[in-house]
């Protein structure tokens, strides 16, 4: 089973990289699937790569159901 995170871009970087905040924890990823993810732009996250834009509400969804299972909140940190 795959599991893509949703995450807001607040950074964007050269090379197709930008750095995201998954529930408070930043990481770098690839934008090469996703070119015209901007800043403030919710986007799914897998294996390091934006694989789609997704609305703040439908991101929020996702997020909001991490959170009440605290071992996946856990592994994000």
């Amino acid at each position: 089973m795959c599991l893509a995170i949703p995450a807001r871009v607040t950074e964007l970087g050269e090379n197709n990289l930008a750095t995201v905040d998954i529930l408070g924890v930043t990481r770098e990823v690839s934008l090469d699937l996703t070119p015209q993810a901007a800043v403030d732009d919710f986007v799914l996250i897998h294996a390091g790569f934006a694989i789609e834009v997704v609305s703040e509400e439908d991101a929020q969804i996702t997020l909001d159901l991490i959170k009440q299972m605290p071992e996946l909140a856990d592994d994000l940190a």
